[in-house]
């Protein structure tokens, strides 16, 4: 059986460019800047001030709300200001500013090692939260809240999203090729703070050598109750809805109907969110690094970098060096990235790569032609030229009326139309339209 999900499409995916690249560290930059809003939810509060000294691993930033996480310093050294700095959301927003002293010295408790059979679910829990770990697949969601649902929705299920389905990027495959041990205990973990029965790792069948090495990982830890499953290549199959119903063959009810994995049973996490929560939680180290992929066709050494948190994407694209002026800058891959216009913007939790292009898509946008290309790979089963066609109007009800908070924003749309309209941009502005008229209707 084929395992896959309705709609989606197969993108060129351009992974052999750094696929088999080793790991390598990044410059740690003289100053890092860490953005006290790196994830979805409440912006966290600076809890440091200005000519504060700080060690690595030491939070700078409290979690205010539920869903929020607090944030670390990636570097040992002094704060040298508390203040707007630009973001990839394309403003600015508050950030801590650390002056690097290049000694790396730790905050009290960080890298202390501990036995995670030893601690009770409300203590791993507990580590998974202070340390600010959020889905690293690109969501930011903080991962303590999705991984304490309510009592009255069981978990019986913990899929690990190994798909990395967007083209160019490799760091999931690195991390499941290099770190497997360490991935699947942290999933392992995952499945025990939630109480589910059955672990699966899911990746594509272009992956077929990480799946081989994920399988014999499952044998050598003794775990039971797991397994590896391998998916058809097929973009967007790393949304958590649609890896869901290729794997499992379950349906997670829409937006409209406040639908989450949960309510069918499953947990899904990203695998360097699981690798993440294991040193967390064995570990007591903060998210204070991660992998991220620099290529494009302005790169002229891409590859994969581990990478500390608040560093500059400049100090990433003078490692890998440029073949080209770049006329494009994006965060994240070429489907669902966002373009920034600077490269002092800094890699945050959720930047999974950089993209340096000479190139972006050729044509003029033109009317739309219903030829209805974009309904036939729309994963969520919408009709992105009725939405597009709304926004275009500024027909913000009939764009509710067609679902618009259902769309995932993956690009599929886009990316078939032969008219090269801008759908997704539209769909977010209206989207965008319809909070602000909510909040209004609420009185915020």
């Amino acid at each position: 059986m084929v395992l896959t999900f309705p709609g989606g499409m197969h993108v060129p995916d351009g992974k052999e460019l750094t696929k088999d690249e080793p790991v390598r560290r990044a410059p740690v930059p003289e100053m890092v800047v860490v953005p006290l809003s790196q994830h979805i939810g409440a912006p966290c509060e600076a809890i440091v001030k200005k000519k504060d000294e700080v060690r690595m691993g030491q939070p700078v930033g409290e979690a205010k709300g539920f869903v929020s996480a607090p944030v670390h310093s990636p570097v040992s050294g002094v704060v040298k200001d508390v203040k707007a700095a630009p973001h990839h959301s394309g403003g600015k927003v508050l950030s801590v500013i650390i002056e690097n002293d290049g000694r790396d010295v730790l905050f009290d408790g960080v890298g202390e090692e501990t036995d995670p059979a030893r601690l009770s679910r409300e203590e791993m829990l507990a580590r998974v939260k202070a340390a600010g770990i959020v889905g690293l697949g690109g969501a930011t969601f903080p991962a303590h809240v999705k991984l304490d649902p309510p009592k009255d929705k069981p978990i019986d299920t913990v899929i690990v999203n190994g798909a990395e389905c967007e083209p160019l990027l490799t760091c999931d495959y690195r991390l499941m090729m290099d770190r497997t041990a360490d991935m699947v205990r942290g999933a392992d973990l995952v499945r025990r703070i939630v109480g589910a029965k059955t672990l699966i790792l899911a990746t594509e069948d272009n992956k077929t050598d990480a799946a081989a090495v994920m399988e014999r990982t499952i044998g050598e830890l003794g775990l039971a109750d797991a397994r590896v499953a391998v998916a058809k290549t097929k973009y967007p199959q790393g949304g958590e809805k649609q890896l869901i119903k290729a794997v499992l063959g379950r349906e997670v009810p829409t937006p409209r109907k406040r639908g989450l994995p949960m309510d069918v049973g499953v947990v899904v996490h990203n695998v360097g969110t699981c690798y993440a929560i294991y040193q967390a939680v064995a570990r007591n180290l903060p998210l204070i690094e991660r992998l991220v992929t620099v290529v494009g066709d302005a790169v002229a050494r891409p590859g994969n970098y581990l990478t500390r948190i608040g560093t500059p994407v400049r100090v990433l694209l003078d490692d890998a060096g440029l073949a080209a002026a770049p006329s494009t800058l994006l965060l994240g891959g070429p489907m669902m990235g966002m373009a920034v216009y600077t490269p002092e913007v800094p890699v945050s939790k959720g930047t999974s790569g950089i993209l340096a292009l000479t190139r972006v898509a050729e044509g003029e946008p033109r009317d739309c032609i219903r030829c209805a290309s974009c309904v036939e790979v729309c994963p969520v089963r919408l009709t992105p030229l009725d939405l597009s066609l709304a926004s275009e109007s500024r027909s913000w009800e009939t764009a509710e009326h067609y679902h618009v908070d259902d769309c995932i924003e993956c690009g599929c749309c886009a990316f078939v139309c032969p008219a090269h309209r801008p759908i997704v941009q539209q769909i977010r502005h209206a989207k965008a339209a319809l909070r602000k008229i909510r909040a209004a209707q609420a009185g915020h």
